[in-house]
Parts: C-alpha cells; sequence; structure tokens
C-alpha cells in the first residue's frame, strides 16, 4: 500500500487534488486536520477522499499550537483540547492514526506536556485511536514523552528526513520502531527536507532495511512537497512520487 500527504503543494481545488492523487495510482492519503494551508473546510475531505476511492491513513493535527501545550494557561488548555478534539474527530470519521508534534525543547515544561499526552492516552484509549508522535528536532522531548507514557495507543511516527537532518547519531527506529505508528518518507538534501525521495543525501537502501527490521506493516508513505519542483505539473509531480514510493516498496519488501 502507498500513500501520500494530501497538502503536497499546489493551488487545487479538494476534489481535484484527490483525484489526481488516485490517478497517480495512490492507495490512500495522509490528511491535514486544519483549516491551515488554505484548507477551508477540512472536515468534508474524508468523504472527498473515499469517493475518490482513496483511504485515510491518518491525519496531521495542526501543530501551530504544540509551543502552548508547555503553558500553565488558557492558552495551554486550548492547545490540549484541540489535541483531544483530533482524538475525537479520528473516530468520528473512523480514521485510525493522528500525528502529533511536540513542543521544542528549550520551551517544554516536561511535567505539564506529559500530563497533557496522558490526558491526550486516556481518550485514544477509550475511542480506538492511534496518537504517533513525530521526530523532528526536539528528540529529548520525543524520548522523554515515549519512555514515560505506558499506553498502547501512544506510539511513533518516523521521519525519515528529519532524523538524517537532526539526529543522525541516533538509532531511532532501534529505539522506537516497535511502537511505530506512521512514516514520513521524503528526503534531506542539505539544510531542506521534504523532496522527492532519492533526491537528496538519505541512503534508501539503507533506511528501508532499518524499517522493514522493525515488523512494521503499514503503507509506504510519502511526505514529499513540490519545493523545488515548481516545473512540474500537479500530475507530473504525483506521478514522480508514486514511481519513486514504488521504488521504496520495493527495497523495503526485499530482505
Amino acid at each position: 500500500m502507498i500513500t501520500i500527504y494530501d497538502w503536497f503543494g499546489y493551488e487545487m481545488s479538494i476534489q481535484e487534488r484527490y483525484r489526481s492523487i488516485k490517478q497517480a495510482g495512490f492507495d490512500g492519503v495522509l490528511m491535514w486536520w486544519s483549516e491551515g494551508f488554505g484548507r477551508n473546510d477540512y472536515r468534508s475531505g474524508p468523504r472527498i477522499a473515499r469517493e475518490a476511492g482513496l483511504f485515510i491513513e491518518n491525519i496531521h493535527t495542526p501543530f501551530q499550537v504544540k509551543e502552548n501545550l508547555w503553558l500553565d494557561n488558557l492558552n495551554g488548555e486550548s492547545a490540549a483540547d484541540c489535541y483531544l478534539q483530533c482524538v475525537a474527530d479520528c473516530a468520528e470519521f473512523e480514521i485510525p492514526t493522528m500525528v502529533v508534534h511536540l513542543p521544542d525543547e528549550d520551551n517544554t515544561n516536561s511535567t505539564l506536556v506529559l500530563d497533557i499526552i496522558n490526558r491526550i492516552a486516556e481518550k485514544a484509549e477509550q475511542l480506538g485511536v492511534n496518537v504517533a508522535l513525530e521526530n523532528l528536532w526536539n528528540f529529548t522531548t520525543l524520548a522523554y514523552i515515549l519512555e514515560q507514557v505506558d499506553s498502547l495507543r501512544i506510539g511513533f511516527c518516523y521521519d525519515c528526513a528529519h532524523h538524517y537532518r537532526y539526529c543522525p547519531g541516533d538509532d531511532l527506529l532501534s529505539m522506537y520502531g516497535s511502537r511505530l505508528m506512521a512514516l514520513h518518507l521524503h528526503d534531506n538534501c542539505g539544510d531542506a527536507t521534504h523532496r522527492l525521495p532519492f533526491d537528496g543525501t538519505i541512503d534508501w537502501s539503507v533506511a528501508m532495511k532499518k524499517i522493514t527490521e522493525t515488523g512494521y506493516s503499514g503503507p509506504t508513505a510519502i511526505e514529499a512537497m513540490n519545493w523545488g519542483y515548481e516545473d512540474l505539473s500537479e500530475d507530473k509531480f504525483l506521478f514522480e512520487a508514486f514511481e519513486r514510493a514504488k521504488r521504496l516498496e520495493t527495497l523495503r519488501l526485499t530482505k
């Protein structure tokens, strides 16, 4: 199974976007979940995606509020409510997983953030939703939460380009591969991420072998953006993304 992040760039109607994704060969989508990035009526997205013949692998929750998670005030409570609502939305729209960014390390009140994640975990357990915490530059925060929260509903979203850019010396998949719930596959090119796979510095034979070794059986999920590919049409970009994904899938299935 091969999926792609649905807000990969280009100005398109949501109907055109999902039709084009399906026509390129993708099986499903990772869905941005807020009105940001011009999404507007994002809650109609699941219906439109399914009408196009796509399944919804997960939603990406709003990262704009993540820094408020460490605040012991109304802004902090509002951020917690945002993520708790995302859990409820996943259950309502029958979406199995949500991806979450944690606060930056310099701003983290770890005790407060831990309390909020435990509240999210409790609701996720009640509603049967997976919460996948994504690795960014704030590896210390991610490690702390994964090691402190004892819930089968709190796991790991592995972003390969973030890994190779921000903490290449840490073997994240050996550490947290048993809790892997989602993938974000895109390439790292110096100070730029979200490139199409094979257009950067990542050794994909090594990266996919490490993913295979975790036993993860979910989709091969592309999170590339059209940044630097503006000369490609929407359909050409999607075709390239799907072809690269098929190459990754082959590497992943090669023992």
